[in-house]
């Protein structure tokens, strides 16, 4: 009887295991580190700048010092709230017009455009390929006392309910809030409805057939699932639109009046006019302090942090 004999059995191969190296470990914070740089140059060090600025007296002839004098922030608070008032109004004002201005054609450029839909996110973002300035003087000419805007609105009644509304004054709109407002919500329009379209677009069209096949109206899909699935969106652009609207100046200096001034108008001419720094920085954080309430305020209640 022959026995067979058993296989030699496989060695066993053990895992290897690839450590990573120091220098690989340190690959992604040499990749943040010219972001990190940019931001410490050209923010970090300029805000540390004016906060000491802030806190300084003096004047430009003599000099300024760090005094540690903090009644400047009460001082200019004091003095220009007005200007504080006016400026979140026309900002929100403005962002309210961008949102429903922005919607419904972000809708529509996300849903129903089919392949036009290239065609007009290009004529969206048309107005960024001139000047600010030139886009807000173009305005001038639109709102010409005796213009055809003004003719065709002082016509219909227009001229007369914004007035009792204290938006405009007589038959002109010029050098009037409205015409602030309107400059604001031309200029950061775009600012809206880009957010809205890339949230919009983002979302599933069997939603949508799912919600028809439970017999859901239009509305009520808009309602309960369009609106809601776009609300980072409509907190992008809310953001995009209201933040840089409250510290404008251009369109208040321009479309506006001495009664229709900002606080960007009141920092601009501290800083290059009346050259009283201090108070100008004072202003510049008293703003940016402001705004990060609000901002963090409305993020908390909006209930979502998934920005676009």
């Amino acid at each position: 009887m022959t026995v067979t004999e058993a296989p030699p059995a496989s060695p066993v191969v053990e895992p290897v295991v690839h450590i990573p190296s120091v220098r690989r470990k340190l690959v992604p914070y040499w990749l943040l580190l010219p972001g990190i740089l940019w931001l410490i140059v050209f923010f970090a060090l300029p805000l540390v700048y004016q906060a000491s600025t802030s806190v300084q007296t003096g004047s430009l002839e003599g000099g300024f010092k760090v005094t540690w004098h903090f009644q400047t922030y009460w001082d200019a608070l004091t003095e220009y709230y007005p200007q504080f008032l006016r400026s979140v109004l026309y900002a929100g004002t403005a962002t309210i017009l961008c949102l429903l201005l922005g919607y419904p054609l972000a809708y529509l450029i996300a849903f129903k455009a089919g392949r036009w839909r290239n065609l007009l996110l290009v004529l969206v973002i048309a107005p960024f390929f001139t000047s600010f300035l030139i886009r807000t003087l173009a305005w001038k000419t639109i709102l010409a006392d005796g213009g055809p805007v003004v003719n065709v609105l002082d016509s219909v009644g227009f001229l007369d309910v914004t007035g009792w509304l204290g938006m405009t004054e007589g038959n002109r709109l010029l050098a009037t809030p409205l015409a602030v407002v309107c400059g604001l919500t031309y200029n950061f329009l775009p600012f809206m409805i880009l957010p809205l379209y890339t949230s919009l677009e983002r979302i599933d069209p069997r939603l949508h057939e799912a919600a028809g096949d439970l017999y859901a109206k239009g509305s009520t899909t808009f309602r309960k699932v369009t609106f809601p699935l776009s609300m980072p969106g409509v907190v992008s652009g809310t953001l995009l639109t209201f933040i840089p609207a409250s510290g404008d100046y251009v369109n208040a200096e321009l479309l506006g009046s001495t009664d229709t001034k900002m606080v960007g108008n009141v920092i601009q001419s501290q800083f290059l006019r009346v050259l009283d720094y201090p108070t100008a920085a004072a202003l510049s954080f008293i703003l940016m302090a402001v705004v990060l309430i609000m901002v963090t305020v409305y993020i908390r209640r909006a209930g979502t942090e998934d920005l676009v």
